[in-house]
């Protein structure tokens, strides 16, 4: 499975960006898709994560903020990010899977306050 990550990006707090994850390859395996996110000097954290029926979970410190979608035709899962905080400056990495996971490369959120 590979995993191709889009989006991100530099704004300024309060603004919106979308992130976007493809897959391809074995895609039948995967059930789970979404994000973690890692900033300077802290853990990688999940932020979000949905099932291919669309069952989703989220950080709490982005619940109302952020939304995840899943197209299933197109393997892909998107992030829609909203009212973007500071602290929401991070790598955001994509996942694919759920006890091995596989991952995109990380993509660069700054929010500038």
């Amino acid at each position: 499975v590979q995993l191709q990550a889009s989006g991100g990006g530099l704004v300024q707090s309060g603004g919106s960006l979308r992130l976007s994850c493809a897959a391809s390859g074995s895609i039948f395996s995967i059930n789970r898709m979404g994000w973690y996110r890692q900033a300077p000097g802290k853990q990688r954290e999940l932020v979000a994560g949905i099932t291919s029926g669309g069952l989703a979970n989220y950080a709490d410190a982005v619940k109302g903020r952020f939304t995840i979608s899943r197209d299933n035709a197109k393997n892909t899962a998107y992030l829609q990010m909203n009212s973007l905080k500071p602290e929401d400056t991070a790598v955001y990495y994509c996942f694919a899977g759920s006890v091995l996971p596989y991952w995109g490369q990380g993509t660069q959120v700054t929010v500038s306050s």
